[in-house]
């Protein structure tokens, strides 16, 4: 080919070359092509971010927050003492509480008071035994006790009268009736002194039986008020859920306490009092000998003197 020809197809490719490019939009920048990677190198990621040009800032991608600010943002600070627990609880929970405390708060009242009182009833009932055992007439014991109101000198007393009413039938029976009459007075009078000593164990009774079953109740409105909460924070986390359930266990806790003291000191004075018994039992035992001692000395004529003593 000639040199003329070679400088036509040139000329031809340029113009051709000129024509393409007048025929895309107004104001396009034209496309950068990339440089061609060098032999040996791994071709550039189509999917990764433009390289920023000095000067220029990149945009962040923002994202929300999440982790342990999120949870603990849920919750408030909370006193997990016992009366942290108690001031946060609900108002039944509450008033199972206090009305617990003030079941202990009786016990122990009726533990101390209940407890002088047997300690000093078997204290005069001890020594009206004694006193009726030293005696050898009716008349000897009454003077020996006194005027003391002790259930041993209500039984004393309690003979003489007996006895003072039928003087005028001894001369011509042989006294059984007035035997009888007796025993059954002073059954009455012993009967009556335990049952004054028994007032208030009822009381213990009640507490044990029904404090656990009170506790019980708060445990379980404690408990569905804290499924409620839990149900409303959204969440399962451990410092949401602790405390509410803390709080309703306080209150088994309490019922707990009430009962247990309650239960024990109600058998401790139910064996005290068995005892109370016994002794006037005794005591009425020693009256009715006395009894029995003066009819033999209205018929015996040496045991007249000592009757008369």
């Amino acid at each position: 080919m000639s040199r003329h020809g070679l400088f036509a197809a040139l000329l031809a490719s340029v113009l051709s070359a000129g024509g393409a490019a007048t025929q895309e939009q107004p104001g396009a920048a034209p496309a950068l092509e990339a440089p061609a990677p060098a032999p040996g190198q791994a071709a550039p990621d189509a999917a990764a971010p433009p390289a920023t040009q000095p000067g220029v800032t990149a945009p962040t991608e923002t994202r929300p927050e999440t982790g342990p600010s999120t949870a603990t943002s849920l919750t408030l600070p909370r006193d997990l003492s016992p009366w942290g627990m108690f001031m946060a609880a609900d108002i039944v929970v509450k008033a199972v509480m206090v009305g617990l405390a003030f079941a202990s708060f009786v016990t122990w009242t009726i533990w101390l008071a209940k407890s002088l009182e047997i300690l000093g009833g078997k204290l005069r009932a001890r020594r009206a035994v004694k006193a009726i055992g030293n005696a050898a007439t009716l008349k000897q014991a009454g003077r020996a006790l006194g005027q003391n109101n002790g259930p041993g000198a209500l039984l004393v007393r309690a003979a003489e009268e007996e006895t003072a009413l039928s003087a005028g039938s001894l001369d011509h029976v042989s006294g059984d009736g007035l035997k009888e009459r007796v025993t059954s007075r002073l059954s009455r009078i012993e009967a009556a002194a335990a049952r004054r000593m028994s007032r208030g164990t009822g009381v213990l009774a009640t507490i044990g039986s029904t404090a656990p079953f009170v506790g019980l109740f708060g445990t379980v409105w404690g408990i569905m008020n804290a499924f409620i909460g839990i149900s409303q924070a959204q969440t399962t986390n451990l410092a949401v859920v602790a405390p509410g359930i803390a709080e309703a266990l306080l209150a088994t806790a309490m019922g707990l306490v009430a009962a247990i003291p309650a239960v024990v000191i109600y058998n401790v004075f139910a064996r005290s009092i068995a005892g109370y018994r016994q002794i006037l039992t005794d005591a009425s035992a020693g009256v009715e000998r006395l009894v029995s001692r003066d009819l033999d000395f209205r018929t015996v004529a040496p045991a007249k003197q000592i009757a008369a003593q």
